[in-house]
């Protein structure tokens, strides 16, 4: 374990109650900034990132970031004893250089070998960022590793699973430029009401929606496996805002 650098420190103001500690690995990508951005805006939750390698985190971030092999996750989680912990680990096909192991060894492997780090760390809770349209029965290779990946981490024994499957993410990427999600983004809105209710499941969905909904599930205390598509990330999300409301009214 090495490099726990601490962003700005945390607010103590009387009254407040102290933020949940809230563990995430992804920090880099899209979801995973906006988490560590809206979660730094508020005192509901305090993220705890983990990272193979040292990054830029957003401007005025209030968190802690441990950076560490992946080998040494269970470790730091072991140590910080967060309450849950978001995934929001990810590549593409380009970025594994169109092979299928490197794709696999991110997008399923390191995703399943953290989530029982994280079960034997004393996690109970995990939030897995998955994608509309995971399947494991699927025949393209994207939606049958996702698919497979949600069926393997559902087999680890979390005391409350949630899964986020969301469809074409709207939000600017840091230094992540897409050009094909970049053109659907800019049609999502003329074409989606034209498309029929099945494909529903891919509309386009902003980022802070997503993250949002990820923070107030990861709080959550029911015990089960959830799926959540596009619908069910805006009801979290809005009762994720309506609680960060009324805690700052209090």
């Amino acid at each position: 374990m090495s490099n726990l650098r601490r962003r700005q420190p945390e607010r103590r103001t009387m009254g407040h109650k102290t933020p949940e500690r809230i563990g995430m690995v992804g920090a880099t990508g899209l979801i995973g900034r906006r988490v560590i951005e809206i979660s730094s805006a508020g005192d509901q939750a305090r993220i705890v990132g983990i990272a193979r390698r040292e990054s830029t985190l957003p401007e005025g971030a209030r968190m802690e970031m441990f950076v560490a092999e992946p080998a040494k996750w269970g470790e730091v989680m072991e140590a910080v004893k967060p309450r849950a912990l978001i995934c929001a680990l990810g590549t593409t096909w380009k970025k594994a250089g169109r092979d299928e192991a490197a794709f696999r060894a991110v997008d399923q492997d390191l995703i399943l070998q953290t989530a029982e780090a994280a079960k034997a760390a004393g996690i109970a809770n995990m939030v897995l960022i998955s994608a509309a349209g995971a399947d494991a029965a699927s025949k393209t290779l994207y939606m049958k590793v996702k698919g497979e990946t949600e069926n393997l981490v559902s087999k680890v024994g979390f005391k409350r699973l949630d899964i986020l499957r969301p469809g074409l993410l709207r939000g600017a990427r840091e230094g992540d430029f897409r050009f094909a999600e970049k053109v659907g983004m800019t049609f999502a809105p003329l074409v989606e009401p034209l498309l029929p209710s099945r494909y529903e499941m891919y509309h386009s969905i902003g980022a802070d929606i997503v993250a949002e909904a990820a923070l107030g599930l990861a709080m959550r205390r029911a015990a089960g496996r959830f799926t959540h598509d596009n619908e069910a990330m805006k009801r979290a999300a809005r009762e994720w805002r309506a609680k960060a409301e009324k805690d700052e009214e209090d």
